[in-house]
């Protein structure tokens, strides 16, 4: 019996790849278990058809990221921020600070999660923050910090 494995299958083989497997092994454990279907021409078809929809999927969002990336680099965020006596901002600037005034500021964006500090952010002055977007595409964010 052939199946088409959907799931990686320890010791059997990876995502995506045909095997011959006793029929008790591909009907009762594989194809029941949820690891495989029944490699017919249409399942080999349907399964072609929905990598090729999930590549095109993942061209445009690369594209997407790309724009968003170069966006950010034309652009700089200005965040206002409390100072203390000794010319110290009272508490850091956060993430989440940054991802608000940046869609404030400029209509774009970013999840926080995607935001890379490298250290805290306690003084007034410029910065460039690293921003993670997926797919090895990264943007810089150019953070001016002034006080209040």
């Amino acid at each position: 019996m052939k199946v088409l494995l959907i799931k990686d299958v320890k010791s059997l083989g990876k995502i995506g790849e045909i095997k011959e497997v006793k029929d008790g092994y591909g009907k009762n454990f594989l194809i029941a278990k949820g690891f495989a279907k029944h490699a017919t021409d249409e399942v080999i078809k349907e399964w072609e058809e929905e990598q090729a929809r999930i590549k095109a999927q993942e061209e445009k969002l690369k594209a997407e990221l790309t724009q968003i990336a170069q966006k950010l680099e034309d652009k700089k965020v200005i965040i206002k921020h409390k100072i203390g006596n000794n010319g110290s901002l009272f508490g850091a600037i956060t993430k989440d600070e940054i991802a608000n005034a940046l869609l404030d500021q400029h209509k774009i964006e970013i999840d926080k999660k995607h935001i890379e500090l490298k250290n805290k952010i306690k003084a007034t002055g410029n910065y460039e923050i690293d921003v993670k977007l997926g797919f090895g595409i990264h943007g810089i964010i150019n953070l001016e910090v002034e006080g209040l």
